[in-house]
């Protein structure tokens, strides 16, 4: 990138500039080059119509949750207070791997099991930034939030159902 004070030339990605040490971070932003990576650096998660989520309080038993799950076909269940702010979640994952699962296992309690306070988005944070946390953490799901309180639940097969939709249709 050339620095835009002293004309340097320097090597892209440069956050600073050699020369005269100028901030190019914030001036060398990435810019999209094609609808998919549009919707991802500019769109909202909102975009994905999150549907309501599946809660439980930490008491509740690890087999409703289960059945829950099965039942509302979601891999996760969002823990809530009694005020219904989020407190954790409960993911396959967590049941699979850290849930006995013999004998009995349905009566065991969710909040022994989740995850506690998980990562979380706003419905006006970007698809990009629900998708980095995502890839950081190694999550499947995170939970959306308004006011402290879920009030939706994204899945990565959401975001690559947008992707997809937005390859097939040039209107999109």
């Amino acid at each position: 990138m050339i620095c835009p004070s002293c004309g340097n030339l320097n090597l892209p990605g440069a956050d600073w500039c050699q020369w005269c040490q100028l901030d190019l971070a914030s001036i060398d932003l990435p810019a999209p080059h094609d609808r998919v990576e549009r919707s991802l650096m500019l769109d909202p998660v909102s975009v994905l119509a999150p549907k309501p989520p599946v809660t439980l309080p930490a008491d509740a038993l690890l087999g409703l949750a289960v059945a829950r799950m099965i039942d509302g076909g979601v891999g996760a269940i969002l823990v809530t207070d009694s005020a219904g702010g989020l407190v954790g979640i409960l993911t396959e994952r967590d049941v699979l791997n850290k849930a006995p699962l013999g004998p009995g296992y349905e009566r065991l309690r969710v909040g022994e099991y989740m995850t506690r306070d998980p990562e979380t988005v706003g419905s006006s944070d970007t698809l990009a930034a629900a998708l980095g946390k995502m890839a950081g953490g190694n999550y499947r799901h995170v939970p959306v939030l308004a006011d402290d309180k879920p009030v939706g639940l994204i899945a990565v097969r959401d975001i690559l159902a947008h992707i997809n939709k937005l390859c097939r249709n040039p209107d999109a």
